[in-house]
């Protein structure tokens, strides 16, 4: 292909991704070479025609491997152009602003960048710290001595229920109408409880992430390599166990009145710190591996996204980690406004940042697993 006429393709691409994947997918369901590799494939071969509901679907069933990339022989620079991650990563981004609630906020996705990420951190951390200065202490209350390291003196809990409470509600529900909306579009029936098990094990392992062949990835290479699927796993395990602790801290405070803060042996500390220790190295991993990925895989305009949300990840972590350390030092009070105000902005991007393509790849992976139950017949769309 000539350049002008491979500008010109990818300028159609850009301004309409959905017909883009359904470019790419009508030419892969005649060639079915990668077939075995992942279940984009044999999804996309029980459909002749690829509306924009099952485009969006097998978008999100995408892992961006980018197995499929290095082994196709119509890739860049044959004239047919296919880049199937790159395709299936703008639409991912199309969902996410198709389905989000409320609708108005799904630009939102467009500006979660690195820059307003940390911005937006480093906001509400000096708001905190603002708080903490004019609760009448002043300057010096930002680093004094708190009798039994007791961060509660310094933000109340019913304060802070009330500041992450609604922020972490909302999110929820936001994510949890966005979702509903991509399940309605094309619901692929009844899910069975082995659907649910299979949808569970596949995401609890990742399992789309081994290339389909069980080598792993291909990075800024063809090398294959299982970093990404490791440090994707220490990420994600990481941030449960953190949610772990929050949520046995919470059941230790109004069940059995056990107030924080708790020892460093005691199980919400346990949880709270292994897992603080795995999201630091996961996204740390995730980080240098995004920087380093071949530029014909994923979507360039989404890295902002990608950054930001890996920041907030690590600046939680690390600022958490800190804190448990330090928390009988004098340095309490700054590190406690600073790591509430980088969690708190987490919180506040989960529902329009990258956050959500973990919650539609569960979704798109419990509807495959429902839709390979049923009779093999061919889909001619859900529109």
């Amino acid at each position: 292909m000539q350049p002008l006429e491979a500008l010109v393709r990818e300028a159609q691409a850009l301004a309409d991704p959905t017909a883009e994947v359904a470019r790419v997918m009508t030419i892969c369901n005649a060639c079915r070479y990668c077939e075995g590799f992942c279940a984009v494939f044999p999804a996309m071969t029980r459909r002749i025609e690829f509306p924009a509901a099952d485009v969006h679907f097998l978008a999100n069933l995408c892992h961006n491997c980018g197995a499929c990339l290095h082994a196709c022989q119509y890739a860049p620079p044959h004239d047919f152009q296919l880049n199937v991650p790159q395709a299936m990563a703008r639409v991912r981004a199309t969902t996410y602003a198709d389905y989000a609630w409320p609708p108005a906020f799904g630009r939102l996705y467009q500006r979660n960048g690195l820059t307003l990420s940390v911005a937006l951190a480093a906001g509400l951390a000096l708001f905190l710290v603002l708080a903490v200065v004019l609760n009448g202490s002043g300057i010096s209350g930002l680093w004094r001595a708190v009798p039994g390291a007791d961060f509660y003196a310094i933000f109340p809990h019913n304060l802070m229920v009330a500041l992450f409470l609604p922020v972490f509600a909302f999110a929820v529900l936001a994510l949890g109408i966005g979702v509903t909306r991509f399940w309605r579009l094309a619901p692929p029936g009844a899910a069975s409880g082995a659907a649910v098990a299979e949808a569970t094990r596949n995401v609890l392992t990742l399992k789309f992430l081994d290339g389909g062949h069980g080598d792993g990835c291909n990075n800024e290479d063809d090398a294959f390599t299982h970093r990404r699927r490791h440090a994707h796993h220490a990420t994600f395990y990481g941030f449960m166990l953190c949610f772990a602790a929050t949520s046995v801290g919470t059941l230790y405070h109004y069940a059995f009145g056990w107030v924080a803060p708790y020892a460093y042996l005691s199980l919400p500390k346990l949880l709270g710190t292994v897992g603080g220790v795995l999201m630091a190295v996961g996204t740390v991993s995730l980080w240098r591996l995004n920087r380093r990925r071949h530029p014909l895989q994923g979507d360039a305009a989404q890295k902002p996204m990608d950054l930001g949300f890996i920041a907030l990840l690590f600046g939680t972590a690390v600022t958490g980690l800190v804190l448990t350390v330090l928390r009988a030092s004098p340095a309490l009070p700054l590190l406690l406004a600073v790591h509430l105000g980088v969690v708190l902005a987490l919180f506040a991007t989960l529902p329009y940042g990258k956050f959500a393509h973990g919650v539609y790849r569960g979704a798109a992976l419990l509807k495959w697993a429902v839709e390979k139950r049923r009779p093999l017949t061919l889909n001619l769309g859900s529109d």
